[in-house]
C-alpha cells in the first residue's frame, strides 16, 4: 500500500471489487467452498483469458475473479445463469441511467 498524504491510496480500485472480493471471502468462510479450490478456478481463469502477467487488481483481474465466482455460484446451484444475466443487465442500466456523482440503485 503507498500512502498519498495523509491516506493510504485505496486498495481496489473501484467498489465493486472490493465487494466482489468481500463476497467471495465470506462464501469460503461460510464454508461453501475451501480457499485452494477457489484458487485454482481462478488460476484456470487466467489462464484461459491469457492473463499470465503479473496483474495490480485493475479491470481485467476483478473481471476474470468475477467471471469465477459466477461460474463457482451456477456450479454449486447458490445461484442461477438466468437470474445473474438479468442481475447484470439492471445494473447497466441503473448505472448508465444515473447521473455522475448519485448512487446507483436499483429499482425493483
Amino acid at each position: 500500500m503507498t500512502w498519498c498524504g495523509d491516506r493510504p491510496d485505496p486498495a481496489f480500485e473501484a467498489p465493486w471489487h472490493a465487494q466482489v472480493f468481500a463476497l467471495t471471502v465470506a462464501l469460503n468462510e461460510a464454508g461453501h467452498f475451501e480457499w485452494a479450490d477457489w484458487a485454482a478456478r481462478f488460476g484456470a481463469t487466467l489462464k484461459a483469458h491469457g492473463l499470465a502477467k503479473e496483474l495490480d487488481g485493475g479491470e481485467d483481474y476483478f473481471n476474470a475473479w468475477l467471471e469465477t465466482l459466477e461460474a463457482l455460484l451456477i456450479e454449486m446451484k447458490l445461484a442461477e445463469a438466468t437470474v445473474l444475466t438479468q442481475m447484470k443487465k439492471a445494473w447497466t442500466e441503473a448505472y448508465l441511467s444515473t447521473p455522475h456523482g448519485q448512487p446507483v440503485k436499483l429499482s425493483h
